[in-house]
């Protein structure tokens, strides 16, 4: 439908042949997605004549499909030849291959109706919905061009559709497969994303995060174009620390996009307003856009054009996406995970645009696990901890990787209250405290000595 609306839109006369669905299903459904058929779209319902079906006229002489194959075939060209369409659906071919009973006069069917439209220069577009041979490829070498669609039905959550084209003669297409929603407005297809393709001129700059003692743990701050991972067990403020960046690109005047996997957005707003920042406040400046993400109703192709969409149309610079683990779950095969994340971390570094991601990992203290291991993608991580000293546990804040600099490799103390962030001292005089509990020397001396000394 959406083939011939475009076809009517262009001032083309189209034509629907159904072989399997009547007029009134057929328009049933264009109304479901709030169509109208235009009055050049034609609908041509083909029906076996009333003489096959009559009881009285049956014979044993020849095969009753022989008789209905022909027939089928002489209503369509001369549909054809009353209309003279520019466009043409036949609907399906699963019924030709039916009547066909073989795949040689199956595919003789489709050379002889190829050729024929061939000389009224339309182009045609047959659907076959694979009823009866889910592989068969007698069409395929005949067809100019060869589009699958499939769905996939996970363990849980909705279905997911993705396409593929098997081939296009005399053009180069994109391959592998392409996720697609059908919803009330019609199809909406989700090019694969390729940051090969798209390349950006842009001036790298250092973001502050306004907080003194976090900019000496990161050398500085974090440079625009660049990915950052925030890593560390749950509750010890990853989506705070995130956030934190966002408030000072909003107050640079910069676009931020806040993508929320694992949260309530409404939960997400009076929790950080507890903690000083307005979120909400944020959003009405139109600079702070923000997009709850159901994973279980999301594809990663429609995530990643929906990054993209902000990205380029939005003017975004600073993308949060929070979590990695809520992305993990929208994908239905986990391995293909990493690739997901080089493109998009790629496509967003060329983009110039700042990206922190965050991953919750298993366990409190000690060792920790994470689902996913994507600290070789991310140009800088932060490591948060739990650890235990004199009766209370406590947070440390570590940075671990940062390729566009140099970064300090200290491990602070850090508390999260009213106030927001604070972030202490280095803990010169502990030993262990990424294991969790610490020894404490109480000497302060560095572990190595200077190079003057």
């Amino acid at each position: 439908m959406h083939f011939l609306q475009a076809g009517a839109a262009a001032g083309e006369i189209s034509l629907y042949i159904t072989l399997s669905e009547t007029e009134r299903e057929l328009r049933a459904g264009a109304a479901s997605h709030g169509w109208e058929l235009d009055p050049q779209i034609h609908i041509y319902e083909l029906t076996p004549p009333e003489s096959l079906l009559d009881a009285e006229h049956h014979q044993s002489l020849l095969y009753s499909s022989d008789l209905e194959l022909g027939e089928a075939t002489r209503q369509i060209f001369e549909v054809v030849e009353r209309i003279k369409p520019s466009r043409v659906v036949i609907d399906s071919l699963s019924e030709i291959r039916l009547l066909a009973q073989s795949s040689l006069r199956y595919r003789r069917q489709i050379l002889a109706i190829k050729h024929y439209f061939t000389r009224y220069n339309a182009t045609v577009l047959l659907l076959d919905d694979l009823t009866t041979e889910a592989l068969d490829k007698t069409v395929h070498s005949v067809a100019h061009g060869v589009i699958r669609l499939e769905a996939l039905t996970p363990t849980y959550g909705a279905e997911r559709r993705r396409l593929k084209i098997v081939k296009y003669r005399g053009q180069k297409y994109r391959g592998g497969f392409h996720d697609f929603t059908i919803v009330e407005d019609g199809i909406h297809v989700f090019p694969r994303l390729v940051a090969a393709e798209h390349r950006s001129n842009y001036s790298r700059i250092q973001l502050s995060s306004g907080i003194k003692e976090l900019d000496n743990l990161l050398g500085g701050g974090i440079e625009s174009g660049s990915s950052t991972l925030i890593l560390g067990p749950a509750g010890t403020g990853k989506s705070l620390i995130s956030l934190v960046f966002a408030v000072q690109a909003v107050a640079r005047g910069e676009r931020v996009g806040l993508f929320i996997f694992d949260e309530e957005m409404g939960l997400l707003f009076e929790r950080m307003l507890k903690l000083g920042i307005d979120l909400r406040a944020l959003q009405e400046t139109g600079n702070l856009v923000v997009e709850q993400i159901d994973a279980a109703e999301l594809s990663p192709g429609e995530f990643a054009h929906r990054v993209r969409s902000a990205v380029d149309r939005k003017q975004i610079k600073t993308v949060i996406i929070d979590s990695i683990n809520g992305y993990q779950a929208a994908m239905p095969e986990e391995s293909a995970l990493v690739l997901h994340m080089h493109e998009l971390l790629l496509y967003l570094n060329r983009q110039g645009a700042a990206t922190f991601m965050t991953v919750a990992q298993h366990g409190l203290v000690g060792d920790m696990r994470s689902p996913v291991d994507i600290t070789y993608l991310a140009d800088s991580v932060i490591l948060l901890r739990y650890f235990e000293a004199l009766g209370q546990v406590r947070r440390a804040i570590s940075i671990i990787k940062k390729r566009t600099g140099t970064h300090e490799s200290t491990i602070r103390e850090y508390r999260i209250n009213s106030s927001g962030l604070t972030i202490g001292e280095p803990l010169e005089a502990f030993q262990g405290v990424l294991r969790g509990v610490p020894s404490y020397f109480g000497d302060k001396k560095p572990l190595l000595a200077d190079d003057d000394q």
